[in-house]
């Protein structure tokens, strides 16, 4: 399935802020990591370390979650990187900037599952909200994101779907380099996607 490119403009000329967002667990860290290795750098503090349930990595920057607070200083220095940024927090970057945001969409029972698995880990209730619950909500929140996102003239969004990026690895890549003008190195963003990781097939 062709992912359209909404609000991209192909003559601006402007460095931009790469952005990776979408809900947690839906393969936010495996796109930056593809990004780092096609050649963009990315904007992290690695404070929060390599785990089993990212064995990679998770790309975050902890500035990024103050950013309600004001905390937006950062964001000039992000200019021509990657930074990930959880849907929730996507309407608080300041509007002065373009950027280029990668959106991830994944299966919802497949989230709710690697939610909850590390949860499990974290030895904390699994049972607080029904998996029901959660996804009605997620699918308001996930209505809510795309209506802003529709909504901004300095934002340009390509939809990547998880699942079939595992099955279809080279035409994902080729269609996220296009998006950020064919400066990446396609077959090395293949060669970091590793299909032993996705754990909650459904």
């Amino acid at each position: 399935m062709k992912n359209l490119f909404r609000g991209l403009r192909k003559t601006e000329p402007k460095p931009y802020v790469t952005v990776v967002s979408g809900l947690p667990r839906s393969g936010t860290s495996m796109m930056m990591k593809m990004l780092e290795a096609g050649g963009i750098p990315p904007i992290t503090d690695n404070l929060r370390t390599a785990d089993d349930d990212n064995p990679k990595g998770y790309y975050e920057f902890e500035r990024v979650k103050k950013m309600p607070e004001g905390d937006k200083e950062w964001v000039p220095e992000a200019l021509g990187k990657s930074v990930k940024v959880i849907s929730a927090l996507l309407e608080h970057l300041p509007a002065e900037y373009p950027y280029r945001v990668i959106f991830m969409r994944r299966k919802m029972d497949e989230i709710l599952a690697s939610q909850k698995q590390m949860l499990v880990r974290s030895n904390k209730p699994t049972d607080a909200v029904s998996d029901a619950k959660l996804a009605e909500m997620y699918a308001r929140h996930l209505a809510k994101v795309e209506a802003w996102l529709n909504a901004q003239p300095n934002v340009a969004v390509l939809y990547v779907d998880y699942n079939t990026m595992l099955t279809s690895p080279q035409e994902h890549a080729e269609e996220v380099n296009e998006f950020l003008d064919e400066r990446l190195a396609v077959e090395k963003m293949v060669g970091v996607i590793e299909p032993s990781l996705y754990r909650q097939r459904r």
